[in-house]
């Protein structure tokens, strides 16, 4: 089963082929103008590499969100089309998820910055079920509706919390998610979903109920054990 997978919902993208569950390249992206102009030639490019075209292709993949409005509804269309195109089934993956399959720990949280001090943010196990819902939140309030026993972070760019995060975390940076999108687009599809192409759709989170009543209340969550 060949996979192309796409990311375009932040500042840097990523485009990955694959086959069965091994990455044959991915390539990144980066267009401070948008992806909109230069995603479709950077695929075309990237097939002709290994000599495919989009009609040799068994299954679409792109980033779902959270991220970049614009940016989301590029990668979802542009696997859309490819997909009606071509008869081929298409799925929407969580960011916060992709990023947590790069993580090691039995309990990892991933998190990404949401801009003015807030994060989007979630908890996943090893196989990569959630364990909390994926919200926008404060980011000192996230933190502290956390169980304790979370210890590893995963982002695209730690840079604008890292110094808050506890001394004993183990911060994992991962720019280029594309291959894990495609190898988690591939299981759901082995697993029994369709990939209809016509119920892609961008990945909204909610902003947090705690965070929501530290806002009401002025006073933080209290953290889980």
């Amino acid at each position: 089963m060949r996979t192309l997978a796409l990311d375009t919902t932040g500042a840097f993208g990523s485009i990955a082929l694959l086959l069965e569950d091994d990455v044959l390249e991915e390539v990144v992206l980066h267009s401070p103008e948008g992806f909109s102009t230069v995603l479709f030639p950077r695929m075309q490019e990237l097939l002709r590499r290994h000599d495919l075209t989009a009609r040799d292709l068994d299954l679409f993949a792109s980033a779902s969100g959270p991220g970049s409005f614009t940016g989301v509804r590029v990668g979802l269309a542009a696997v859309k089309a490819l997909a009606d195109a071509s008869g081929r089934p298409a799925f929407g993956v969580s960011n916060l998820m992709a990023l947590a399959a790069y993580g090691a720990a039995p309990v990892r949280a991933a998190v990404l910055d949401a801009r003015r001090g807030e994060v989007y943010g979630a908890c996943f196990d090893s196989d990569l079920q959630p364990l909390t819902e994926e919200v926008v939140a404060a980011f000192p309030s996230w933190m502290l509706s956390l169980p304790r026993s979370i210890k590893e972070f995963i982002s695209s760019d730690a840079s604008a919390f890292r110094p808050h995060l506890p001394v004993d975390s183990t911060i994992i940076e991962q720019r280029t998610i594309a291959g894990a999108i495609g190898r988690i687009a591939r299981q759901r599809f082995l697993a029994g979903e369709n990939g209809d192409p016509a119920a892609l759709d961008a990945n909204y989170v909610r902003r947090a109920d705690a965070e929501l009543k530290w806002k009401d209340n002025s006073t933080p969550p209290v953290a889980d054990n």
